[in-house]
């Protein structure tokens, strides 16, 4: 028997349920550590693994055995966001049109891109091949989805393709955090308006 009721009260102990206390904890733990890192990543310098602890108000021991290294941590929020931002795509045209979703997506963009600096510029040159062989695919899918949706209804170019919008977002990876700040509205504006047909 996989596991027992603690009392009439029909309380199900976690060996019942499959739910161990522990690794919940442990999942919690991991994923408040991936937010406060994303969260010191908008700000400026450079991610600290003494402050994520703090902000999660947990022991730089808890975090350690999560990610090890300061790598480790920027690699898995990498992860998390290229997930997100692929996700979104679909998200956003499920409740808004093409041009719209676009829009949305470019905002995501730019937070992403400021997580691609640091790791780029903390991960060793192998390791950040390895990343970027693997999101390509999955972000060009993305682009193409909200790039279809837009060619379906007129309201988005047809002569532009995935892979060039992915060439022109992948300069924003390249400004540093203030630039980013500066320009990266302005210049995915400006993406986004040459994407439009004339009519959009």
């Amino acid at each position: 028997m996989s596991g027992y009721v603690d009392d009439h009260s029909g309380h199900v102990s976690a060996s019942a349920t499959g739910d161990d206390p522990r690794r919940a904890d442990a999942r919690r733990n991991r994923e408040r550590i991936l937010d406060a890192a994303r969260e010191q990543l908008r700000g400026p310098g450079e991610l600290k693994l003494n402050a994520v602890a703090k902000a999660c108000g947990i022991g730089q021991g808890t975090l350690y055995r999560h990610f090890p290294t300061r790598e480790d941590l920027l690699v898995e929020v990498y992860r998390h966001d290229v997930d997100d931002l692929v996700a979104a795509a679909a998200d956003l045209l499920s409740t808004r049109g093409p041009v719209e979703a676009l829009a949305a997506w470019f905002e995501r963009v730019a937070a992403y891109a400021r997580v691609k600096t640091h790791v780029f510029a903390a991960v060793e040159a192998a390791t950040w091949r390895d990343l970027a062989a693997h999101s390509l695919g999955p972000i060009g899918e993305a682009v193409e989805r909200l790039l279809a949706a837009g060619r379906a209804d007129g309201s988005l170019r047809a002569d532009v393709e995935a892979r060039d919008v992915i060439v022109l977002i992948s300069w924003l990876s390249r400004l540093d955090d203030a630039e980013l700040d500066a320009r990266g509205p302005r210049l995915l504006a400006v993406l986004l308006d040459g994407l439009r047909t004339h009519r959009a």
